[in-house]
C-alpha cells in the first residue's frame, strides 16, 4: 500500500537568521535523501495550508491570530523568544507544516495511504497552546491528533516522540485527555527541562523515559522496546502519530545521546510493527529536530524506508 510524502517549497522560506541550527538546509537535506530510486513509489503530495478551524482546536484563537499577523519585511525577522523567530516566509511555512500533518491524517484515514511522512518546517513539538518556543510556532502533532478525533471520529491517538528534546508542548496539550497518549525518550538534563518520568498525565497516559547524556543506542532501544512500546500496546490507539526528530544522533551539535543511524532504523521498524499490531498500520510521522545534515538525511532515509516497509 502507498506511503505518502507531504512537503511544500514554502517551508524553505522560514528563516531564523544566520547561524541558526533550524535552517532551510535541513529540509533540503531530507528531500535530497528521499530522491533515490528506493523512494520512487512515494506518493509525493503538496502540503496544504492549515485552516484556522484546524489550528484553534489546539491553540486559542487570539494566539493563532497573533502568530499569523506577524509579517516582517523581507530580510528582517521578529524574535518571539531568544531561539524562535519569524521572517517574511514564516507564516506560510507554519501553515503548510501544520497543514501537512492534517493532510497526512486524512490520507491514512481515507485509506489511500497506509503511512505518511511530513517533510516540513518549522517543527512543532515545543509549541504550547499559547506560547511559541524551541523553534516551534504551532503544535503540529497535537493539531493532527485533534483533527483525527474531530473529523474522523478516532477515539484514541498515541503521539510518540523520539526527538532528543522533550516535546513539552505536545505533552501539555494532550496529557489531560485520557484518550490521548504521549510517549517520549529524550536526553535529560537538556532543553526544555520537562519530561521527568514522574509526569504521568491524567490517567497514566504519559510515559517519559529520560536518558542521561552519552547513553547510546542500547539505552535508547531499551527505552522504547522495554517501556514505551509495551505501554502503547496496552493503550491500544486507533492511530499513531510520530514526532520524528533525529537530533539524538551522535553527530548532532545540540545534544549528546550518541544514538546511531541503525538505532533510528530499528525504532522506526518497531513503530511500524506496533501500528500494524494495534491500529491497522495507520501511522503518520512528522519531522521535528535534527541539526547535523548528514545524520538528519541518514535518519530520515531509514525512517521513511521503514514507513514504506522496504
Amino acid at each position: 500500500m502507498t506511503t505518502a510524502l507531504f512537503t511544500h517549497p514554502a517551508c524553505l522560506d522560514h528563516d531564523n537568521g544566520p547561524g541558526h541550527p533550524e535552517r532551510p538546509d535541513r529540509l533540503r537535506a531530507v528531500l535530497r535523501a528521499l530522491e533515490g530510486e528506493a523512494f520512487a513509489t512515494l506518493a509525493r503530495e503538496e502540503a496544504p495550508e492549515a485552516t484556522p478551524e484546524q489550528l484553534v482546536r489546539v491553540h486559542p484563537e487570539r494566539y493563532v491570530e497573533a502568530i499569523l499577523s506577524i509579517a516582517p519585511p523581507a530580510g528582517e525577522r521578529v524574535m518571539l523568544d531568544p531561539d524562535t523567530g519569524m521572517s517574511a516566509g514564516s507564516r506560510a511555512a507554519a501553515l503548510r507544516s501544520a497543514g501537512a500533518a492534517v493532510a497526512a491524517v486524512d490520507a491514512v484515514m481515507q485509506g489511500w495511504a497506509r503511512a505518511a511522512f511530513c517533510a516540513t518546517r518549522p517543527p512543532g513539538h515545543h509549541a504550547e497552546a499559547a506560547r511559541p518556543m524551541g523553534f516551534c510556532l504551532f503544535s503540529n502533532a497535537a493539531i493532527a491528533a485533534h483533527h483525527a478525533r474531530a473529523v474522523w471520529g478516532v477515539r484514541r491517538v498515541a503521539v510518540l516522540d523520539f526527538d532528543v528534546h522533550h516535546g513539552n508542548g505536545s505533552q501539555a496539550i494532550l496529557q489531560d485527555d485520557p484518550d490521548f497518549f504521549y510517549g517520549s525518550s529524550h536526553e535529560m538534563p537538556l532543553y526544555p527541562g520537562t519530561g521527568h518520568p514522574s509526569e504521568r498525565g491524567c490517567a497514566e497516559n504519559v510515559r517519559n523515559v529520560a536518558l542521561e547524556p552519552f547513553s547510546g543506542g542500547p539505552q535508547f532501544r531499551a527505552a522504547w522496546g522495554d517501556v514505551i512500546i509495551p505501554e502503547v500496546g496496552r493503550f491500544r490507539p486507533d492511530l499513531l502519530i510520530v514526532s520524528a526528530g533525529f537530533d539524538a544522533h551522535a553527530r548532532d551539535p545540540l545534544a549528546s545521546l550518541q544514538v546511531q543511524t541503525p538505532d533510528f532504523s530499528w525504532l522506526s521498524r518497531a513503530l511500524v510493527e506496533l501500528a500494524d499490531r494495534v491500529c491497522g498500520g495507520r501511522i503518520v510521522s512528522l519531522l521535528e529536530g535534527g541539526y547535523d545534515l548528514i545524520a538528519l538525511a541518514e535518519g530520515a532515509s531509514v525512517h521513511v524506508r521503514a514507513l514504506m516497509r522496504i
